[in-house]
């Protein structure tokens, strides 16, 4: 409001000066003009005797001129007799006439005299007449308060106007801007609610312009719950996980003949748990706000990396992954999906390990072959959750990992039969 109601306020500042401005010189000029045909009457009736002398009318059609004090005055200047003219409306008044003219030019200006300010215009004529020639300066002079008086009559008239205008526009501008911004006022108190924990999210329906903010605002409300929930979730199941090797340890207190061997298992397999809730707390899911990811790098990478851990098996890779392959995913979740899937197929691939990715619309398609052995269950494999009294696979984990984490993108890991005779892994994601 305050930015609005300053550039309002010296726009209507500057076209009242421009218009102002312009109506002055507007009634400038024509005052001018006015004083020039009154220098135009007295040539009409200016007439030379014999001996060259001037002869004016006792009256002329410009009524002003022949009262006293009129405000109007004229005078006629015989330059070669030295002798001149003032109209009667001039007695007792020594009005500022323009003598120093030039032959055939015009000369205007503002002057003042006596504490008074007029309008003064002069010209100077070579007048014939009767064979007589003379040198003639005409001058009119017009008091300035009668300019005056028609400037600041307009100028309160437009300022009136233009003030009346910028308060009508003040207070249009104020009831629009309110209308307008009212649909905010509505989403803060609908998030005060929210804060308040009396509603879950924005629920009321809104303009166009605001919709995209309403629904991004809903969007992080539901991500932050799910994470907060998964969380809590991964704690339970944590808790829950731990109970069973734990009192294996305890009950293996009374056999200390074992108790080396059931440590071990035991520390193992908590490990493994931990692992894997810390891998499900610690997925971010599928997120609009997620910065676009190149695929290609992370896959090298994860080979790269794995080619070193597995120098010794011999293994080649190969890619069939667009450069500009990219897609809305967390660098995190990106190396546990693909690095758990990569490493998997490490583990019990013979040589070769083929790694293909494509897009299609709002779908990315991840594929690894391998030409090992294969999954014996793939659903034994793909539903196996980490649990306490459960028995867990070497790489049953990492694959548990994997498809709780392309769950939570809107996908699915699908296991299956390889072209290369070994396990395939297609994993799908889905845009959020």
């Amino acid at each position: 409001m305050v930015g609005a109601t300053v550039v309002l306020i010296a726009f209507v500042a500057s076209a009242g000066w421009a218009v102002q401005r312009a109506h002055e010189q507007s009634v400038r000029t024509a005052r001018f003009a006015q004083l020039q045909g009154t220098v135009y009457l007295l040539l009409a009736g200016l007439e030379l005797d014999r001996r060259g002398a001037l002869v004016l009318p006792p009256s002329f059609p410009e009524p002003r001129l022949s009262y006293p004090g009129s405000g109007l005055y004229a005078s006629i200047a015989n330059v070669a007799r030295r002798e001149g003219w003032q109209s009667p409306s001039s007695v007792g008044l020594a009005p500022p006439f323009l003598h120093d003219v030039a032959i055939g030019q015009w000369r205007t200006e503002h002057v003042a005299a006596g504490g008074r300010e007029y309008l003064a215009i002069g010209y100077s004529v070579n007048w014939t007449e009767r064979a007589q020639t003379a040198a003639l300066v005409l001058s009119v002079v017009e008091d300035k308060a009668e300019f005056d008086r028609e400037v600041d009559a307009f100028e309160r008239t437009l300022w009136t106007w233009l003030g009346g205008a910028a308060v009508l526009l003040l207070v249009s501008q104020t009831l629009l801007l309110g209308w307008g911004l009212a649909p905010l006022r509505r989403v803060a108190q609908e998030l005060r609610g929210i804060e308040r924990g009396d509603q879950t999210g924005i629920e009321g329906r809104y303009p166009v312009e605001i919709t995209a903010l309403t629904t991004r605002i809903n969007t992080l409300i539901h991500q932050e719950r799910t994470r907060q929930t998964k969380y809590r979730e991964a704690l339970s199941f944590l808790a829950h996980s731990l109970k069973t090797p734990l009192a294996v340890l305890r009950s293996a207190l009374g056999e200390p003949e074992h108790l080396p061997g059931t440590v071990s298992d035991q520390v193992a397999r908590m490990d493994a748990i931990v692992q894997h809730q810390l891998a499900r707390a610690a997925a971010s899911g599928a997120s609009r706000f997620a910065p676009w990811l190149p695929i290609a790098p992370v896959l090298e990478r994860i080979r790269n990396s794995l080619l070193k851990v597995y120098a010794e098996r011999g293994l080649s890779f190969s890619f069939d992954v667009p450069a500009g392959l990219a897609w809305r995913l967390e660098e995190g979740d990106a190396f546990e999906i693909f690095g758990n899937v990569l490493d998997n197929a490490c583990k019990w691939a013979r040589t070769r390990i083929a790694v293909s990715a494509r897009r299609e619309g709002d779908t990315l398609f991840v594929s690894v072959d391998d030409d090992g052995p294969g999954f014996g269950d793939t659903r034994a494999v793909l539903h196996l959750h980490v649990r306490g009294d459960e028995k867990i696979p070497g790489h049953g984990v990492g694959l548990a990992v994997v498809n709780d984490l392309v769950a939570g993108h809107d996908g699915e890991l699908v296991l299956g039969r390889s072209a290369l005779g070994g396990g395939r892994v297609e994993i799908t994601l889905r845009m959020a």
